[in-house]
């Protein structure tokens, strides 16, 4: 028992808050791409992404995974977009730390999201059971690709000096 719930329950809640993260996230990213600035979509993509991250750790586990080490890094990314966010209104610096973070945040998830589909999905994890052949790594180096473009574009077009109001 996780909190005084099942682990399925926990499962459930987890991926629940990990999809909410990676939708809004979605809708964050496509914002700064478009220089608008979604200040709600914002607090629930940040929100969602750093419960995603520490809900991982409530998993029963005997020693330190790369999931953890993943959920680490995020936490770290989340805190510093939070900090460029709320604390630094994206003065200077602090505007790319916030888009490249909020971008390397989502690309996270969405790189769990890969594994757990290759994991869980039976025609997916036919092609690639222990995720080292090569649909699996086509599959994540295909999204590494996608967000790295994102992010530059991303970085470049979003000013909020010159930001219209979502």
């Amino acid at each position: 028992m996780i909190l005084g719930m099942s682990t399925a329950t926990y499962t459930f809640l987890h991926v629940l808050v990990s999809i909410v993260g990676i939708v809004s996230g979605l809708v964050v990213v496509f914002g700064l791409l478009t220089a608008k600035q979604l200040d709600r979509w914002t607090a629930i993509f940040l929100a969602t992404t750093a419960v995603t991250s520490i809900s991982g750790f409530g998993f029963p586990f005997e020693r330190l995974l790369p999931s953890h080490i993943l959920g680490i890094m995020s936490l770290a990314v989340l805190a510093f977009a939070i900090l460029a966010l709320y604390v630094f209104h994206l003065a200077g610096a602090w505007r790319w730390i916030y888009v490249i973070g909020s971008s390397v945040a989502l690309y996270f998830n969405v790189f769990v999201l890969v594994v757990q589909c290759f994991e869980k999905v039976p025609a997916l994890h036919a092609l690639a059971p222990t995720q080292n052949e090569p649909p699996f790594v086509v599959a994540q180096l295909a999204v590494l690709v996608v967000f790295g473009v994102i992010t530059v574009l991303a970085t470049v077009r979003f000013h909020p000096e010159r930001v219209r109001p979502a």
